[in-house]
């Protein structure tokens, strides 16, 4: 068999390993191909990105990705970020935040910020904070303060970590929040406030605290 005719089956076998049924073949597949950067795979890669059920192996297709040129593999991310499938949009967003390339940052649109789907919603905070240019903080603040409120738990101290990662630069938007008329949103505000302020006092202690002070009116 000639080198070419090597090179093809090689391929065609790590094709067939991303795409296999036990997910430990399909981890050992995405592995190999991100130890051997080749331009053929960036296309699959992101495309099992979008349906891959485990999540190993989904963390080793962007950790593959992040192995090829980000010339090559952002293009491909932003398209990926209109796809209807949920799960596309969010690992292409995750896998953007691990590239790091901020030429990705006006494709992280306020639509994406507020996606209805939380996850995607979520890993959209956190690229966000990764990508932001400087100077431009603020205005995402000001985007990211709209979901004050939004969830449970898990996902408002999700957005307080993204707003207190921006520093200063958010302390206007959740200023003004801390007026709105949604007790959640007062609450949400002054808890983030008081994280950016003293990291150490813990979300829960910070929230309750938060909403012990609206209840009682005293939030000014």
């Amino acid at each position: 068999m000639t080198a070419p005719q090597q090179d093809d089956t090689n391929t065609a076998r790590a094709f067939r390993g991303l795409e296999h049924g036990d997910a430990s073949v399909r981890l050992r597949a995405a592995l190999a191909v991100g130890s051997a950067p080749d331009p053929r795979f960036v296309g699959k890669l992101i495309e099992r990105c979008g349906v891959e059920t485990d999540f190993h192996v989904r963390d080793m297709l962007t950790w593959a990705l992040t192995r090829h040129p980000a010339a090559m593999t952002v293009p491909r991310l932003i398209d990926e970020l209109r796809s209807e499938r949920a799960q596309a949009r969010s690992q292409a967003l995750h896998t953007l935040s691990k590239v790091g390339d901020r030429r990705a940052w006006p494709a992280i649109t306020r639509a994406l910020l507020c996606d209805a789907d939380g996850e995607v919603a979520r890993t959209a905070w956190r690229t966000a904070v990764v990508l932001v240019p400087d100077g431009e903080a603020p205005e995402l603040a000001a985007v990211l303060s709209s979901q004050l409120g939004r969830g449970e738990r898990e996902m408002q101290l999700s957005l307080s970590r993204a707003l207190i990662a921006l520093g200063e630069a958010a302390l206007p938007a959740l200023r003004a929040a801390i007026t709105a008329h949604d007790p959640r949103v007062r609450a949400h505000a002054i808890a983030t406030e008081r994280l950016l302020h003293d990291p150490d006092a813990g979300f829960e202690f910070a929230i309750d605290e938060a909403k012990r002070i609206v209840a009682l009116g005293t939030t000014g």
